[in-house]
């Protein structure tokens, strides 16, 4: 029988992504004086108010948190005082703080190699098949449909002139019984917008905009086999309470940190609940995570299965892993059971939170893109960065690249 299966996301705009990308930025300031910087930064944001806290440890970066919360403010695109929360006229307190010295004398070793997990904790890292980037169908739409969402309110504002940064959007699809997409059946997007007009005639507009320009880029932009599930059936909720003119921070707090399924699989496969934006890559929850995605996208792009789940815990101050775990979920192609799988991959993977670090480049200031839109199933590039005042080249998104797809292929005699 087939069943139905729910995912969402939020735009940049969304409270709980201003305060997850102020994060990241604070943390990439640091980074880009001070590749070796400890960095765990929280940030609480309301209605003219942005709070920074929590702890910092670096030999010689200065970060203005003023200039840098302000400067991501204005990015996302809250410029304007009638929002109720604008990048010149909140107010900005930091009381970031020294790290903790019992944390650092864990992380801290004499060679780098052992240097320890900065938390303990259980991270982990999904892929299927339902799309080109090995993830989850429906959070895959939902975050395309909200870039492209704001790429018009960047880039084409006269597309739909009366757009603010806040939005959210669900998608629900319908899958067989051996769990393949079949159809897209119902479709909920909440957009901020101006009070431009009576309500009845507010919602007509976005609803009417919203079919006839946003959902068919969406489908332009997907591959054929994925543009063929949307079959014209579908429900669609548009601003299902009639408005939404108060939005971001002034109609709700946002955190760091409180859509880590956003941020990640959208409900499917699990989470260990550490949150990423404003750590640095010491806190395996951050980079352990980063790990397993890595390892659970390049076993399914290898064939060793259509869908994985890797599980890697730690233990504070200690490099290797406690314990690593692989579900397949009975969509293996090799002969091996599960256990026999993740026994393997432990070999393949150096899995020491220092050996991750230099794979994936992780202390170079490349943290700000990831805040909004999902850690993973990005696309990996290439970009040229400032760090300690050098030109530098480095790698967003390194944990995305299939470069170990030859190596498991050998080591499992695909």
């Amino acid at each position: 029988m087939n069943y139905l299966f729910t995912s969402e996301s939020v735009s940049e705009g969304h409270p709980d992504k201003v305060a997850d990308q102020i994060s990241d930025a604070i943390l990439d300031e640091f980074l880009r004086q001070d590749p070796d910087a400890k960095v765990a930064c929280e940030t609480f944001c309301t209605a003219g108010l942005v709070v920074v806290g929590g702890e910092v440890r670096s030999e010689d970066a200065y970060v203005d948190i003023q200039e840098t919360v302000r400067k991501t403010i204005a990015r996302i695109g809250y410029t304007k005082s009638e929002y109720g929360f604008d990048a010149s006229g909140c107010g900005v307190i930091s009381t970031l703080h020294e790290q903790s010295r019992d944390i650092l004398q864990g992380v801290e070793r004499g060679s780098e190699d052992a240097q320890g997990a900065g938390d303990q904790g259980m991270m982990f890292g999904y892929a299927c098949r339902d799309t080109e980037e090995y993830m989850p169908l429906a959070l895959s739409l939902s975050h395309r449909l909200l870039q492209i969402l704001s790429d018009i309110r960047h880039n084409e504002p006269a597309l739909m002139p009366y757009l603010r940064p806040d939005a959210k959007a669900q998608f629900t699809v319908e899958f067989s019984s051996h769990h393949h997409p079949v159809r897209v059946h119902t479709i909920v997007l909440s957009t901020q917008h101006d009070d431009f007009a009576p309500e009845a005639e507010m919602h007509e507009r976005i609803e009417k905009d919203v079919k006839e320009i946003l959902i068919p880029r969406l489908i332009a932009s997907l591959p054929e086999r994925t543009a063929a599930l949307f079959k014209g059936d579908y429900i669609l909720h548009v601003n299902p309470t009639g408005k939404f003119v108060i939005g971001g921070p002034a109609g709700d707090t946002g955190l760091t940190g409180r859509k880590i399924i956003v941020d990640t699989y959208g409900g499917r496969g699990a989470h260990g609940g550490g949150a990423f934006s404003g750590k640095d890559s010491s806190k395996v929850d951050r980079s352990g995570a980063y790990a397993a995605r890595h390892i659970a996208k390049n076993l399914v792009a290898a064939g060793v299965c259509d869908e994985c789940l890797v599980q890697i815990a730690y233990a504070i101050g200690v490099a290797e892993p406690v314990s690593v775990f692989v579900e397949t979920y009975g969509s293996a192609h090799v002969d091996m059971n599960d256990g026999e799988i993740a026994s393997r991959v432990a070999g393949l993977f150096d899995l020491r939170p220092a050996a991750i670090v230099r794979r994936f480049g992780l202390r170079n200031p490349i943290f700000a893109p990831t805040a909004a839109y999902g850690h993973v199933g990005r696309k990996p590039y290439r970009e040229v960065v400032t760090v300690k005042g050098e030109p530098r080249e480095v790698q967003f998104f390194g944990w995305e690249k299939l470069d170990a797809v030859d190596d498991i292929k050998k080591s499992f005699g695909i």
